[in-house]
């Protein structure tokens, strides 16, 4: 259990990559980088998925649309009509922490592993939320709403705020983070064989589940607030 305890500990430690030689040396984590490279991979792939497209679908222009499709039918069933102008942003959005969570499955750090990343997909999340607020609402609208359903609950409704992007944040982290004790206790008691089987499902379901779960609360947070 020792041993356990401090493979957790250094799992929550921001690990660094390399520092960038200026100003005294700015510390680059690895979860940045593996942002990069996940960045990197994506656009790649976007640009050779998209550059021969035809009128009549075929082969990977047809799975491309099928994700294309249900991801779009899938915002707009909670968002409706008016939240299509937010779809590249919530797609967006899925595809990152889905890839971040599948690295896994070829040795890699997930970057969702580290608090930072979450945090800032967290805030991603809430200025999302309040943005398309003010933008159908307006100004005294959107500041309107801190006082609904009675002025009593401004205190409440401004604690929100917070408490949002938190429970975002910590859901996503947690999981993650509690997935990798799963495996390691796993591992103590089987070593060979069974570890193999929970990787498959933590790395690959588990994973887009949470990516799922992330986006499917964001964008209710936009519809409750476009509302």
């Amino acid at each position: 259990m020792d041993n356990l305890a401090d493979k957790l500990m250094e799992e929550l430690e921001c690990r660094i990559a390399f520092e960038i030689p200026i100003f005294g040396g700015i510390p680059v984590p690895e979860s940045c980088v593996m942002t990069w490279i996940i960045m990197g991979v994506l656009v790649i792939a976007s640009i050779l998925l998209v550059r021969k497209l035809k009128t009549v679908p075929t082969g990977s222009q047809c799975l491309l649309e099928i994700g294309i499709s249900w991801l779009n039918n899938f915002f707009l069933e909670i968002l409706g009509p008016k939240g299509k102008k937010y779809l590249p942003v919530l797609e967006t959005l899925i595809i990152y922490i889905g890839v971040s969570n599948l690295v896994g499955l070829f040795g890699l750090r997930p970057p969702t592993k580290d608090m930072n990343v979450t945090v800032a997909l967290a805030l991603i999340a809430i200025v999302l939320i309040q943005y398309c607020s003010i933008r159908e609402k307006g100004v005294k609208g959107w500041l309107k709403g801190f006082k609904e359903p009675m002025p009593i609950m401004l205190p409440i409704n401004i604690l929100e705020l917070v408490i949002k992007p938190l429970s975002l944040c910590m859901r996503l982290f947690g999981n993650v983070l509690g997935a990798f004790v799963v495996m390691e206790l796993i591992k103590l008691i089987v070593p060979v064989g069974l570890p193999v089987v929970f990787s498959f499902y933590f790395d690959v379901f588990d994973g887009l589940i949470q990516a799922y779960v992330f986006v499917f609360l964001t964008s209710l947070f936009m519809a409750e607030a476009m509302e």
